[in-house]
């Protein structure tokens, strides 16, 4: 099954499996893994600064229904995103997302909801908001480097994150890898998961930075 199949209208459905890394020392072995070379696609690599912001209601609205709004700059490139319906089983995580490139960068200090008005969650979260301001509840800044792989069974992207969670209550750094499904099976990915994870004593990260920061801030969903 290509998963790129699903999108539908802007919306498409993100599978990745995502798994904590305890220093910089053993993320630098894993961008030189010989297994993952021995399948890496020529002239994917690259390292990017992402740096995002995440918005709400004063009352948690978006949070209380696992929406979240992101705004991110990933280089010189601004994307605005919706995620929903999150689920994960351990490093496996799945949520559906409608992402918008957007040409205005004041819409990282303060989005407009109408830019996701073409899809269907889009119209949800207008009505959700209603009349309420949005402002940003927690920022995400880091170094993605990253590589797309091609085991025989699925098209990938491996992506290994370095930076910081920030908001008002605290701060929680980020140190990360993610793989990410773009075509093929389930089961590719997480035959590629399970050989890094088991050799580098990796354990899954069972929450998003988003789940994260709301964490420091002390919301409970």
């Amino acid at each position: 099954m290509d998963y790129r199949a699903l999108e539908s209208k802007g919306t498409n459905m993100e599978i990745e499996m995502k798994y904590g890394i305890g220093d910089k020392e053993t993320a630098a072995s894993i961008w030189d893994d010989e297994y993952l070379l021995s399948i890496e696609e020529s002239d994917t690599r690259e390292k990017i600064l992402m740096k995002a912001a995440y918005f709400d209601t004063e009352d948690f609205v978006l949070s209380k229904n696992d929406i979240a709004l992101r705004v991110r700059m990933e280089g010189t490139r601004i994307v605005a995103t919706l995620k929903w319906k999150g689920k994960n089983e351990g490093g496996l995580h799945i949520r559906e997302e409608v992402n918008v490139p957007v040409d205005d960068e004041a819409c990282f200090i303060m989005p407009d909801p109408q830019i996701f008005k073409e899809s269907e969650i889009g119209q949800e979260v207008i009505a959700l908001i209603g009349f309420k301001k949005l402002h940003s509840i927690m920022e995400t800044n880091f170094v993605r480097s990253r590589f797309r792989i091609d085991n025989g069974s699925g098209i990938m992207e491996v992506s290994l994150d370095n930076g910081e969670i920030i908001t008002d209550k605290g701060t929680d750094p980020i140190c990360e890898i993610e793989i990410e499904l773009f075509s093929g099976e389930q089961g590719a990915l997480e035959a590629v998961t399970k050989i890094i994870a088991e050799k580098y004593g990796l354990e899954p990260e069972t929450r998003s930075k988003y789940a994260r920061g709301l964490t420091l801030l002390g919301f409970d969903r």
